[in-house]
């Protein structure tokens, strides 16, 4: 059964949890970061992290650290750290500048693995990987930028710490080398390469239907990279192997996590968690993490799923498939629990490749938990997906 938490009337942009999951800090489609504590029922909000002037469009929390990073669309990114206040001796959130060297907005961070590092993508069609300078006292970056043609819209770190996936609007997804040598220790070889210095191209793979890239994912071992376009699609590729694309009938993803070595969640536009598994021979879709039992009642069969169930949608279909106008329900409810887009998905229990429940945000404002070893069949779909 989710776990369903009503955080907001406004639109939760990225969340990100600390270690113990006690505390989750959230982008409510506004220029402050919140944080949250589990009062036993429900999230309550402790503490604001006022520092931007523009949307946050990016949070990440590092576990070990404790440090928070948010990114924005003032082209600006801030550190977090808990410190004693000089006057009062209370434990306080204070900010330390980055020094990100971009001129558009940022659009998504992460920490490396080791936190010693995090990126952060950009509409300057370059990434800035960011480490710390303890004689000025604040991050300094150097910059990814060739051969990006467009805004990047999503990042994440291999686990070794030195290679960076990163999705863009150039209909790209792309593994570069992210290796600091005043930083990183010299990284073994992996199946993306052996020899990695900064700004390395290990991997280039196109969207399956010229879609922007969305979201992209390292699996648990890092060798195989997973990312969602604008085109319905999900694309599993192993380096020096195949790419296999998954043409969807429903609206498309944005966000996207493994949860085993074989299994991967992605959602997105169509409200709702799907689950797709395989292996380098194929893969397939199998199901979504949400039955349809708790959003505006049962989900009827047959009948499209997510966002596709709306009434408005049936209505316009009828009108244009049959002349018919007015013999179709009004409801707009959806009959999953997300009401909107889902903008973000985190691991939430386990281990990597061993995760048994995973968190997602919405536009809707809810923050759900999800157990992610029980998995309904989709049903009622609207054409038979392809598989390249």
């Amino acid at each position: 059964m989710p776990q369903v938490f009503s955080i907001s009337q406004n639109p939760i942009t990225a969340h990100a949890f600390n270690a113990d999951r006690s505390q989750v800090a959230l982008s409510l489609n506004s220029n402050d970061a919140q944080i949250l504590s589990y009062g036993g029922s429900e999230w309550i909000t402790t503490e604001t992290l006022s520092e931007h002037d523009k949307l946050i469009t990016s949070i990440d929390w590092a576990p070990n650290s404790n440090q928070i990073v948010t990114a924005s669309q003032d082209r600006n990114a801030y550190v977090w750290q808990q410190v004693p206040d000089p006057k009062t001796g209370e434990i306080i959130w204070k900010p330390t500048l980055v020094l990100l060297r971009i001129n558009r907005a940022a659009t998504h961070v992460r920490w490396s693995p080791k936190e010693d590092k995090f990126a952060v993508a950009s509409g300057a069609r370059a990434i800035a990987v960011c480490s710390f300078d303890p004689e000025n006292n604040w991050w300094v970056s150097k910059l990814l930028k060739k051969p990006i043609r467009s805004t990047v819209l999503a990042i994440d770190w291999h686990p070794n710490n030195v290679l960076l996936a990163a999705g863009s609007a150039d209909m790209k997804a792309r593994v570069f080398s992210a290796y600091i040598k005043e930083i990183d220790e010299r990284p073994s070889a992996t199946v993306w390469g052996s020899k990695l210095p900064f700004n390395t191209i290990c991997g280039e793979f196109a969207s399956a239907a010229g879609g922007w890239v969305h979201g992209v994912s390292f699996s648990p071992s890092g060798d195989v990279l997973a990312f969602a376009s604008h085109d319905s699609s999900i694309s599993i590729a192993y380096p020096g192997g195949p790419v296999h694309s998954i043409r969807m009938p429903t609206l498309p993803f944005v966000t996207l996590t493994w949860t085993t070595e074989d299994t991967i969640v992605a959602a997105g536009h169509d409200c709702q968690p799907v689950v797709f598994t395989g292996s380098d021979a194929g893969w397939q879709e199998v199901g979504t993490l949400d039955d349809g039992s708790h959003g505006a009642g049962a989900r009827p069969s047959p009948g499209p799923v997510g966002r596709l169930k709306t009434g408005a949608f049936a209505t316009f279909q009828n009108a244009d498939s049959r002349g018919q106008g007015s013999s179709v329900s009004s409801d707009t409810k959806l009959s999953t629990i997300h009401q909107n887009t889902i903008t973000s998905i985190r691991p939430f229990e386990g281990a990597a490749g061993q995760v048994t429940s995973i968190s997602t945000t919405g536009v809707d404002g809810k923050l759900v938990i999800w157990d992610t070893t029980s998995v309904s069949p989709l049903v009622g779909r609207m054409g038979a997906m392809s598989m390249n």
